[in-house]
């Protein structure tokens, strides 16, 4: 039998959740959609294309090729990419009109090099590292770090951005920390006498808890993939709109005190039937999952039971369910009345839905 897990996208319900996101914004803050990691799971173009069809005119991806991958199919967007960029990629990047992200001085002066050399000037923002740790200009030194940037010749700098390690909850005194160095850097600029840069700072979590830090643009990434939003008392409510399904291979009947799987994990309390179905961790349903997860089949919930391996999966469906070969099996999404949602899985496998959402490797149907 050939392999049967896939995922399927409700494209209407992205078009809502983009729809939900812009009408919280002011006309003039940019929403600037964050599609790396294949769009968290959903397929880069697919995503790529739906929003650019809702109005979406700013893209934000991790890596050259997926920046690439976005300007095949959006010749007019503007895609801003944070990554690993140096002298290598520069040709490809003004080739594709691509907007890097500049993170120090050192890679900033390598990139100007080029350009003068060839006599272009690299359009570029700039990422200050306001307590994030993790990339960009320190921001104490920052506005006159971006000022020498700007005399280099060969880059026109024309934005400015900043991550936060976390926008609410007990981390919210952190986060005003953040904003105010941010702030104090965009200061720090206009007193040099640098124009105004298009500036953005927030995520999905700072959009949903501080929108007086809206800025020029703001980065929805995991709320525009129906996570963290599904409260109606929100700002924006979205919901999930990617379903990863899979199918049953062989069902059996089985005596209490059946071992299942590697080294027997499992073991049956009462005659039941298993139901072996066609997903394993080389697929992206983590072995985290082992006699923890469940599955949906015939509107019901099914438990996971032994250890998840490469390629298959066993569940427990019960004695005289009625299961049998082929019978859709739903990991993520919703059947009948039930539903599974990759936040769901993160709990079972004590991680975050994002990691749950790009690990997948089934293909769209």
């Amino acid at each position: 039998m050939k392999r049967n897990a896939w995922v399927e996208m409700d494209l209407n319900l992205l078009g809502q959740n983009l729809a939900a996101m812009r009408a919280a914004l002011r006309p003039s803050t940019e929403m600037i959609l964050v599609i790396k990691a294949n769009a968290y799971g959903h397929g880069i173009t697919t995503v790529a294309r739906k929003a650019a069809d809702c109005g979406v005119r700013w893209f934000f991806v991790a890596t050259l090729d997926e920046a690439v991958n976005v300007r095949s199919v959006l010749p007019e967007a503007n895609i801003l990419l944070l990554g690993s960029v140096g002298s290598c990629n520069i040709h490809e990047i003004i080739q594709n009109r691509i907007l890097p992200v500049l993170v120090s001085e050192e890679q900033a002066r390598e990139l100007a090099q080029i350009a003068r050399n060839e006599g272009r000037s690299l359009t570029c923002h700039v990422d200050v590292d306001t307590g994030m740790g993790r990339l960009g200009l320190p921001w104490e030194k920052a506005p006159e770090q971006i000022a020498k940037m700007s005399r280099m010749g060969g880059l026109d700098i024309r934005g400015i951005c900043m991550h936060f390690a976390s926008a609410d909850g007990p981390s919210a005194a952190f986060a005003q920390m953040q904003a105010e160095r941010f702030q104090s850097v965009l200061s720090g600029c206009a007193a040099l006498g640098m124009p105004p840069l298009f500036s953005h700072s927030s995520n999905s979590a700072a959009f949903l808890s501080r929108p007086e830090l809206d800025m020029d643009g703001v980065r929805m990434g995991i709320l525009t993939y129906g996570y963290g939003g599904q409260d109606s008392a929100m700002r924006a409510r979205t919901r999930p709109f990617l379903q990863w399904k899979t199918r049953v291979i062989q069902v059996k009947q089985v005596p209490a005190g059946f071992p299942v799987g590697y080294h027997s994990t499992h073991v049956t309390t009462e005659p039941t039937c298993l139901a072996t179905i066609d997903v394993g961790y080389s697929d992206g349903f983590s072995r985290l999952m082992s006699n923890q997860g469940c599955v949906l089949i015939g509107g019901q919930r099914a438990k996971v039971v032994g250890r998840v391996t490469m390629n298959f999966t066993i569940i427990d469906v019960g004695p005289g369910s009625g299961v049998k070969p082929g019978d859709e099996v739903v990991l993520i999404g919703r059947q009948g009345t039930e539903s599974i949602w990759a936040d769901e899985l993160a709990d079972w496998c004590a991680t975050i839905s994002y990691e749950i959402l790009t690990n997948i490797r089934s293909e769209a149907r």
